[in-house]
């Protein structure tokens, strides 16, 4: 009894020593395995150099396009500008064109005008003065003619046809052809003192110079 008894105790002491130990290495296992936890989401968490890097292209990124739009931005700007001043010089060209042609066609059409007032010139001239003053009829038509002359002229004028009419003017080349030289006493040399053809001149620019008589100087 006694024998059975004792192996009995010594095998309940070595389970118990067994349990024991057991339990003493559990806690140590559970805090081993928390504490290799934190650490592998600490690393997991914690960005390396290659992440951080990553981090930061965007930024660069964003500052490349923004680059890159502001250098298109300039050059659309600078092709705006160049293009606007196209624009304006076609605009005054076209503008300069337009008149010119105006103005050619203006002319053309003031040149046949101008034939039709000497015409008025002519018919006035050629009625005598003891005509007018004895015929009461060729006096009326005469102031008719001269009328209907004098009106055609201011609307003329109007539309910048002017008449160049120079008597006791310098002579001036570029608005008076000179048909004849003579001495006169009472005028000064190189003046006109006789208008054979009246000129005219459109919005400035001479159509047809005035024939004219200039006073001859001392030789």
């Amino acid at each position: 009894m006694y024998m059975i008894s004792h192996k009995s105790l010594k095998g309940s002491l070595a389970a118990f020593r067994l349990q024991a130990r057991f339990s003493a290495r559990r806690p140590f296992s559970q805090s081993a395995l928390m504490f290799n936890a934190k650490d592998s989401a600490g690393e997991e968490t914690k960005p390396t150099d290659g992440e951080e890097a990553g981090a930061a292209d965007p930024v660069e990124e964003l500052k490349a396009k923004l680059a890159k739009k502001e250098k298109e931005y300039v050059e659309l700007k600078d092709a705006y500008v160049r293009s606007k001043a196209d624009f304006i010089n076609l605009q005054e060209t076209t503008k300069r064109e337009i008149q010119k042609a105006r103005d050619f066609a203006l002319q053309k059409f003031a040149k046949d005008l101008i034939e039709s007032i000497d015409n008025f010139g002519h018919a006035l001239g050629a009625v005598k003065e003891d005509s007018i003053k004895t015929n009461d009829e060729i006096k009326l038509l005469y102031d008719g003619v001269k009328l209907t002359r004098d009106v055609f002229e201011k609307t003329l004028h109007r539309h910048g046809l002017a008449k160049i009419d120079p008597i006791d003017e310098e002579f001036d080349p570029n608005r008076h052809e000179a048909t004849f030289q003579a001495p006169h006493e009472e005028k000064k040399p190189g003046t006109v003192f006789y208008v054979q053809q009246p000129g005219y001149e459109l919005n400035g620019r001479v159509l047809r110079p005035a024939k004219v008589g200039i006073v001859k100087g001392d030789d």
